[in-house]
Formats: structure tokens, sequence, C-alpha cells
């Protein structure tokens, strides 16, 4: 199951959403402007972070830069109210899975949401041994993780 993050009017959102939806990914969509983010919900995100607050909130934003506030300078508990009282400063869209965290539309990442046990059995389901692979195993290489 993933958890997607998404904002009204978000042309990369909306292609994420299909792109969730045309590979058969599994999620639950959370509007961040009409569903309040809980402080938990907000860390969770935070952790999920490789590269820390950079990764997920839009410095050049308008709404972070009209804030004229050092993100290095807030604490964890600040950056938390901050994106609860401003969640457009969230870059978007965001989705979680256990295992992976995306920011942005990118359909190669995206497609990392594919369960790896259903990836194995896509990527292994014609081989160089099947006699029908010159006929079917390059167009099923071609469609089976559509982007």
């Amino acid at each position: 199951m993933v958890l997607l993050y998404t904002s009204p009017g978000c042309a990369s959102c909306r292609k994420a959403k299909q792109c969730l939806k045309d590979n058969n990914i599994k999620f639950v969509e959370k509007n961040i402007f009409t569903t309040l983010l809980n402080k938990e919900e907000i860390k969770y995100i935070l952790s999920r972070c490789e590269n820390g607050t950079e990764d997920i909130i839009s410095v050049r934003s308008k709404a972070f830069m009209a804030l004229k506030k050092d993100i290095n300078d807030l604490s964890l508990n600040e950056l938390v109210e901050l994106i609860q009282k401003n969640p457009s400063i969230l870059k978007r869209p965001i989705l979680i899975s256990k295992q992976n965290l995306v920011v942005g539309y990118d359909s190669d990442e995206i497609t990392t949401m594919i369960p790896s046990e259903l990836r194995n059995i896509i990527s292994n389901a014609c081989t160089g041994e099947c006699p029908s692979f010159e006929l079917c195993g390059n167009v099923s290489k071609e469609i089976s993780v559509r982007p």
C-alpha cells in the first residue's frame, strides 16, 4: 500500500496517481490542503527523507520565501508546526511505501513501489528458454511495467 500526498491542480500529482493506477499499485490519496497532517505523520515523512529537509521542503516556493526563515534554524517541532500551518511548502507529490519514499513525479521511481516479489515475477516471466520468447519476450519487457 502506498500513501500518496497530493494537492489540487498539481499536474505531477495527477501523473503519479495515474502511474499508480496503470501499474495496479494500491494507494490511499491524501490532499495536503483538505486533510490536516498530524505531527506524528509529518515526523514520519521527515524521518524517511535521506537528505533531510531538502528532500521534502520547497525552499524556493513563494510560500516558504514569504516566511523569511532559514530552514536550518528551526527545531524539529518548529518545522512540524510550520508544515502544518503551511502545507504548500511541501514538494509534491509525496509517495510513501514500507520500503520507499518518492518525492515528485518520476515514473521509474514510482514503479519501485511495486512489491519486489511482483517485480521479480514480471522480469522473469518470459526468458530466452521460453518457446514464445521471439514473439512476446521483447514486447513483454516494454509493457510489463508501464511508466
